[in-house]
């Protein structure tokens, strides 16, 4: 057999078997779908499939951050333990004491009572009220934010920093590594808050030879503010101007609506718990409070009861997921969803149709437009199914970006927090929600929606089926490229 015959048949044999390898290690505890676009792209590109998984095939951590992570767990465990006590658990749902337990199970915090809360849907509005929150402080401020930058419309919350510091207060704080990157100011930001004395940590960093180095999408999606244990905030506003500094986006006139809570009451000790464990996973200086600060008994039970889920490629499971699905498939009447990036699992949406076969009263809100082309188109190829179940979907109008993260199901449950109903959220960032027993509350959060519906136009079936050609290949296709994770 002639030489280039032999080195063809080689070639052939290495490719059928890098394509078993592939199948066999890829499969291992990997969804299904995300198994089978990886081992696709190996097969039919197998150079580039292979550097591409070698890139961002993996989604966890390393082994010694995830052993950071089941360590601080297991302290929060021990520490909280009958704080669950502290709560109105009689007046709940028949269906939420699993989806408590299973939170739980999953982020190593309880649901407890004697908390009180406020909303915070103007931009502007909530970053002054985290500013006069960081000036009552008296011992310590805990800042988080994926994106965190010293701009015109962050200034009263870095002015609020200094005069904590001035007065000996401990501020730390963390942003994205990454994230910096992509905005302005990066180093005149982080050289302020070292200026006046805070404590500036990068999350996640990309650092080889320090060797901080891991899959490079797996990345910190965080906002949160905690000041003495005693005030929080928590929601889906990063810390800069609302157009986020974007040529594209200031041509385009573009500008983030936003949903922050500020929270008071035992549950803040459960944020403060999520920044700890980040904090201990960039320096190992652990920043645990102080035992028998919450003493049970001087708690009232009649205010609202609240949990907090962080999730994240920290853990072994997919928190979120885990907690959106259980909800959507237990919720009885009605169920209100708002993401501006709508990618789901199978099993997320799955649970969303059946809702909608079963009669309940279904609805998502979604931006009219986008900053993000792949993740725009991919979302609408979903539209249609939910449509045909009954599904009333809102898309906000346009220039406004629909930024917040939240959901209500039936008349007394709401979720808040950082993460999207997309697979990124879903499994490769680190996120944290936060669950809420309370009618009253629930009512606010129904109030809120009601604006956006408002503020939206309702996309019907009929019309749906007759947006352009080119718009449905553009969709289906960038559909494919949301199970490579």
């Amino acid at each position: 057999m002639p030489t280039g015959e032999w080195i063809a048949l080689l070639g052939s044999v290495a490719h059928v078997v890098i394509a078993i390898v592939a199948a066999v290690y890829i499969a291992s505890n990997r969804k299904p779908s995300s198994a089978i676009a990886w081992i696709m792209a190996i097969v039919f590109i197998p150079y580039i499939g292979i550097l591409f998984f070698l890139l961002i095939g993996n989604w966890r951590l390393p082994k010694h951050r995830r052993e950071k992570q089941a360590y601080v767990s297991e302290l929060f465990l021990e520490r909280t333990k009958g704080l669950h006590l502290v709560s109105h658990a009689d007046k709940w749902p028949d269906w939420l004491p699993t989806i408590v337990t299973l939170n739980r199970n999953l982020g190593a915090l309880p649901m407890v009572g004697g908390n009180t809360a406020e909303l915070y849907p103007v931009y502007r509005e909530s970053i002054q009220a985290m500013a006069d929150a960081i000036d009552t402080a008296e011992r310590y401020v805990y800042i988080e934010f994926f994106i965190l930058v010293d701009d015109e419309w962050t200034a009263p919350i870095i002015e609020a920093c200094e005069r904590a510091c001035a007065r000996g207060v401990q501020v730390r704080v963390l942003s994205d590594h990454i994230a910096q990157f992509s905005y302005p100011n990066r180093k005149g930001t982080v050289a302020r808050f070292k200026a006046m004395g805070a404590h500036y940590l990068p999350m996640l960093p990309i650092q080889p030879f320090k060797k901080h180095y891991r899959r490079p999408d797996l990345r910190n999606h965080r906002k949160l503010v905690v000041v003495d244990g005693l005030i929080g905030f928590v929601g889906s506003q990063n810390l800069i101007i609302d157009h986020y500094h974007q040529k594209k986006n200031i041509q385009r006139g573009l500008h983030w609506k936003e949903l922050m809570c500020r929270i008071e009451g035992p549950a803040v000790r459960e944020i403060q718990a999520v920044f700890v464990t980040d904090w201990y996973s960039e320096c190992d200086e652990l920043l645990l409070p102080e035992v028998g600060d919450i003493q049970l008994g001087e708690l009232d039970a009649t205010k609202l009861d609240m949990q907090m889920v962080p999730s994240g490629p920290s853990f072994e499971n997919d928190n979120n997921l885990k907690l959106f699905a259980a909800l959507f498939q237990n919720a009885r009447r009605r169920i209100s969803v708002t993401s501006p990036y709508f990618v789901p699992d199978d099993s997320i949406q799955m649970a969303l149709v059946t809702a909608g076969a079963r009669g309940l009263d279904v609805e998502l809100f979604v931006s009219e437009i986008s900053d993000q082309f792949m993740v725009y188109h991919a979302q609408r190829s979903y539209y249609e199914e939910l449509l045909r179940a009954g599904v009333k979907i809102y898309a906000y109008a346009a220039p406004t970006i629909l930024h917040a993260k939240h959901m209500t199901i039936d008349e007394d449950v709401s979720v808040i927090g950082s993460s999207n109903m997309d697979i990124r959220s879903l499994s490769l960032h680190m996120e944290m929600m936060m669950m809420v027993h309370g009618k009253e509350f629930c009512d606010r959060m129904r109030a809120v929606e009601d604006s956006y519906r408002a503020n939206s136009k309702q996309i019907h079936l009929d019309e749906w089926l007759k947006r352009p050609t080119s718009e449905k290949v553009f969709d289906n296709l960038m559909r494919l490229t949301s199970s490579l994770q």
